[in-house]
């Protein structure tokens, strides 16, 4: 009885401290990281289209180069890695608990919950070790170097070519589901639209739809750089965000396409500034 009284107490504790403030806090904190990451690689690629981005990536690394390079940038990436980190906690406690909502508790979406949890837990490792190695030679690989390697590895497996396959499959449905969920405006049952004056609600419902069809274009396109990178055999296929990003040029639209893409990202940094405000959690 002891040993279960324990355990009770153990998850009632846990469950107090994933409703607490400083749960709901850290997640804001998580959402204007984000905010920040999508904004300074939004405008990195606008750079891109017009060549004139001074040889900065135009993802994570570039946009953490970016900030390095300003006044108190150490301590700028440490509290952006802390408060990415606070997002991943976030997304831990709604897949542990539940995420607010009627239907936060059933199984699917704890589970995209644990899944977000990983994701933004290795998106706060990659800018804490940037701020640590900030300066040094491990300052950071680019997203093109990284996905190249991690596919030449994969490869290398026993049915290597069928796992990157169904990787990069996985990536094209998500980058779909994010546009479509977009285009459905489904993002507005996360947020308290009840707080909003009516002109808040039209911009972020503007920010959250071309924001979130960006990022399901660009997505999208990654999965299928990986998916012809596994049919081919041929890791040097595979693409990062900043070489997909890069490849909108060489389109017929020219440089067109890729602005569009930039601009959604940038918007994307401003629903995610207005989820630090507005969300639920």
């Amino acid at each position: 009885m002891t040993g279960i009284s324990t355990t009770w107490r153990a998850r009632s504790t846990a469950r107090r401290a994933a409703n607490s403030t400083a749960m709901d806090r850290a997640a804001r904190a998580g959402f204007a990281a984000r905010g920040v990451l999508y904004l300074l690689i939004g405008l990195i690629a606008l750079r891109v289209a017009f060549n004139e981005d001074g040889g900065k990536q135009a993802d994570r690394s570039g946009a953490l180069a970016e900030i390095a390079d300003k006044p108190l940038g150490s301590v700028l990436l440490w509290t952006l890695g802390i408060a990415t980190a606070g997002m991943a906690l976030w997304r831990l406690s709604e897949a542990a608990f539940g995420a607010s909502g009627p239907d936060g508790h059933k199984a699917h979406k704890r589970l995209f919950s644990a899944c977000r949890a990983v994701f933004y837990g290795f998106v706060a490792y990659s800018v804490l070790a940037f701020a640590a190695h900030h300066g040094s030679a491990g300052g950071g690989n680019s997203s093109d170097r990284q996905s190249k390697d991690f596919t030449a590895k994969a490869l290398e497996m026993p049915a290597g070519r069928w796992l990157v396959g169904a990787v990069a499959i996985g990536v094209i449905v998500a980058g779909g589901w994010i546009l479509v969920r977009a285009v459905r405006r489904k993002f507005r049952k996360h947020l308290k639209t009840a707080e909003m004056s009516h002109r808040v609600r039209r911009t972020v419902d503007v920010l959250g739809v071309s924001g979130g069809v960006a990022r399901g274009v660009l997505f999208g396109t990654i999965g299928v750089f990986a998916l012809v990178a596994a049919v081919r055999f041929d890791p040097d296929k595979a693409k990062g965000m900043d070489d997909t990003l890069r490849a909108f040029t060489q389109t017929s639209a020219g440089p067109w396409l890729l602005v569009a893409i930039a601009v959604g990202l940038v918007a994307f940094a401003g629903f995610s500034f207005a989820s630090a405000r507005y969300r639920k959690t």
